[in-house]
């Protein structure tokens, strides 16, 4: 596979130490792991091995003639304003600003949406080489303080800071050891509720390289102006350490929220506290003898989703999947807790994806509809249609407040970079008014054009699949063609703009293609649950099955496709080139789960139990072993019958400071594909390489710098230019 005119010799790579000796018993099946060393990021081994395997990448990336061609474009690209959706707080409006190629976005606040806007927060200003990023952004209820979460070099660890929003000063407040947190401000404005894991012992060199399992959330309340060690701890359930807590005030500002979850599933438990019912003295005098507040137990079963979308007193309306796997909206009464009536009741066909108030009783509803965002407007009260709001094929956000009568609506499509609308809920007729309108200079939409077709898998299912191509394209399956797909944690993919895309489907003559497989959320929790634990091998037929398609439809061929996918997506790309090494020419794995048996003992691995579930278990080894990428890499010519099948090209990318997806799955991967595929033999038929990315300074992906992500795409894709021979066109 793969541009055998421009790699025609194996390459010469750095030899890894293999343990023989560690080996594991699974249910009494021995389980070898001769790359264990590598789990420990910090051993002078394993940033050797780093070293060597950047050097090698690097020299393989040097020859690649359009990367240069490429980082050149996307800094030329890159340069033109962009904005973020616009929310109010208090009287005042904030939005994300980037002038073009700053690192980071900027945040600036507006008294009015007339008013001369300011900058409020600039987190270029706090790195010289922009790895620090606002991870967090919650503004108190009077707009005269913000609570800001810090990540540096994308870790999921932050500090909170809080800052004056009048004079843009910094309080003296700073909160540690924060992960996986929700913020949320009383409406006294004197203080807001957080999430944090203990502090660990010992100090840690470099947060974000540490492998270490996190257990023991626990909520607290912080109060403005005083030392996180004075935090007032509202819960924590030392039986269940896995859990997670995440607090929402109520837009009346009377109850908290908590909602607890357990893994990635989408259920969580829901408790509440009247805050309007305190002692005088506050949070503290009301915990109990174990230190905890006095919540009351709604829902106290992990069996469904519980999501707040607004409370008269004790009347609340919930988003919940209970008995509705394309979920619905329900109502309860506080004092009528065993009470539940459905308010909107669930579609036949499409998923409700989010409801939010605003102009005191309307509900603007997002639906998906074949991987297609709809707006509709219902009456809180009754859940009755009023009507539509038209919009385009493609993605939508909402930010709205059930006090103010306008509503913002962004809108994205793989054509559209953005659209933001503004209605206008106490007209007569609401209708969406632009609002601000963002063009991407030199890119002219009516060039290309997007086809969705629907793919038959393996068992006979269609799969959607988005194609992304120029107007006048040739189906003689000539075609450069990168095929991308996520499939996973009842996440959906929706159209969206990408920059870099584009810059592939101008100059390289690219086809994209975005396919929604099954254990996304496309078509509600049956199509999770349909790619989940023992059903996930539905996720690589069905990706496989896009792959033939395109293939068979003359869009490309194999030796020209290139697939690629990130994080769970990435697990998707390693199983793919083990079952099919003969359907592609390229492959990009970003910051993959790769070690199926082990990725549930590092960070917060755990909570993928529930779409992976976890070998602990006799019944889930038996179906992790089967697709697991570490442990299924292949020498396919020895069962080709002859025929000449190698691996595609692959590149698999990971970064120093992923705490979410270790970096040690990539390595172990690297490690193990290129002993097994090219040098574990005197003369191996693999031609095309196998290398890896390591990004220093970076994360899982959120908060990178800009400068970071020209880079690194131009190194994917220069890579990905030369194994399928795609020629560069000005």
């Amino acid at each position: 596979m793969g541009s055998l005119s421009k790699i025609d010799s194996p390459m010469t790579y750095p030899k890894a130490r293999r343990d023989e000796s560690v080996v594991d018993y699974y249910h009494g099946t021995p389980i070898s792991d001769p790359y264990r060393w590598l789990e420990d990021p910090d051993s002078e081994e394993t940033k050797e091995f780093v070293k060597s395997q950047v050097e090698v990448t690097e020299s393989l990336l040097k020859t690649c003639e359009t990367r240069e061609k490429m980082k050149e474009r996307l800094k030329e690209v890159f340069q033109f304003e962009r904005f973020q959706l616009p929310f109010k707080r208090g009287d005042k409006y904030f939005y994300f600003h980037n002038k073009g190629l700053q690192p980071q976005d900027v945040l600036y606040v507006q008294d009015s949406l007339e008013g001369e806007p300011r900058v409020l927060l600039n987190p270029n200003e706090l790195s010289e080489d922009g790895t620090v990023s606002l991870n967090i952004c919650a503004v108190s209820e009077d707009a005269q303080y913000m609570a800001y979460g810090l990540s540096s070099s994308g870790s999921d660890w932050i500090t909170i800071n809080v800052l004056s929003v009048a004079n843009q000063t910094p309080l003296p407040d700073a909160l540690r050891w924060v992960k996986f947190s929700g913020v949320s401000w009383t409406h006294d404005n004197r203080g807001f509720f957080y999430s944090r894991y203990p502090a660990p012992e010992g100090e840690i060199a470099d947060y974000g390289t540490e492998t270490s399992i996190n257990l023991n959330h626990e909520l607290y309340y912080h109060v403005l102006g005083t030392d996180q060690s004075e935090d007032i701890l509202c819960w924590k359930d030392p039986k269940h350490p896995r859990y997670r807590f995440y607090p929402r005030v109520t837009d009346d500002g009377k109850y908290l929220l908590l909602h607890i979850e357990n893994n990635c599933e989408e259920v969580n438990k829901l408790y509440y506290l009247n805050l309007s019912n305190l002692p005088n003295d506050g949070l503290r005098s009301a915990q109990d003898a174990n230190g905890l507040l006095p919540f009351t137990k709604l829902v106290d079963e992990l069996d469904a989703l519980y999501h707040y979308v607004a409370n008269d007193d004790t009347i609340f309306t919930f988003q919940t999947n209970k008995n509705a796997p394309r979920c619905k909206l329900v109502r309860i009464d506080l004092n009528k807790p065993n009470v539940w009536t459905d308010v909107i009741p669930e579609s036949e066909k499409d998923v409700l994806v989010t409801a939010e108030v605003a102009n005191e009783n309307q509900l603007i509803v997002c639906y998906l509809k074949d991987v297609k965002h709809l707006l509709e407007i219902r009456d809180l009260q009754t859940g009755d249609f009023l009507q539509c709001l038209p919009i385009d094929i493609g993605t939508v956000r909402i930010s709205a407040r059930r006090k103010d009568r306008f509503a913002f609506v962004s809108f994205t499509s793989f054509l559209t970079f953005n659209i933001t609308y503004q209605c206008d809920l106490a007209a007569e007729v609401p209708q969406m008014k632009i609002f601000r309108e963002i063009f991407v200079p030199n890119f002219d939409r009516s060039e290309f054009k997007i086809d969705q077709v629907f793919v038959p898998s393996k068992d006979g299912t269609k799969i959607p699949m988005f194609i992304v191509a120029k107007r006048n394209i040739v189906l003689d399956k000539s075609n450069p063609c990168l095929l991308y797909a996520y499939g996973g944690f009842n996440v959906s993919l929706t159209p969206g703009f990408s920059v870099i895309r584009t810059m592939l489907l101008k100059h390289l003559g690219a086809v994209f293609c975005l396919a929604n497989i099954r254990g996304g959320g496309e078509y509600g929790e049956e199509w999770h649950k349909a790619g989940a634990l023992e059903r996930k091998q539905n996720c690589f037929d069905d990706f496989i099955a896009a792959a033939e398609f395109l293939v068979s439809k003359g869009y490309t061929q194999p030796s020209k496709l290139c697939i690629e996918g990130r994080s769970n997506g990435g697990l998707l790309i390693g199983a793919c080139i083990n079952q099919r090494p003969d359907l592609f020419g390229c492959a990009l794995a970003h910051v993959g789960v790769m070690d199926m048996l082990r990725f549930h003992k590092f960070t917060i691995g755990h909570a993928w139990t529930a779409d992976f579930g976890c070998s602990d278990k006799e019944e889930d080894f038996h179906s992790l072993i089967k697709y697991s990428p570490l442990h299924n890499v292949q020498r396919p010519w020895e069962s080709s019958s002859g025929r000449y099948i190698q691996y595609p090209a692959t590149m698999l990318l990971t970064a120093d400071h992923d705490d979410r997806v270790v970096p040690l799955h990539s390595l172990k991967l690297l490690a193990t594909m290129q002993y097994t595929l090219c040098t574990s033999l005197a003369k191996s038929p693999q031609i095309t390489p196998i290398i890896g990315r390591i990004e220093c300074k970076a994360g899982h992906g959120c908060g990178r710098p800009i400068q970071k992500e020209i880079d690194e795409a131009a190194d994917r894709y220069s890579f990905m230019a030369k194994m399928v021979d795609a020629a560069w066109n000005d």
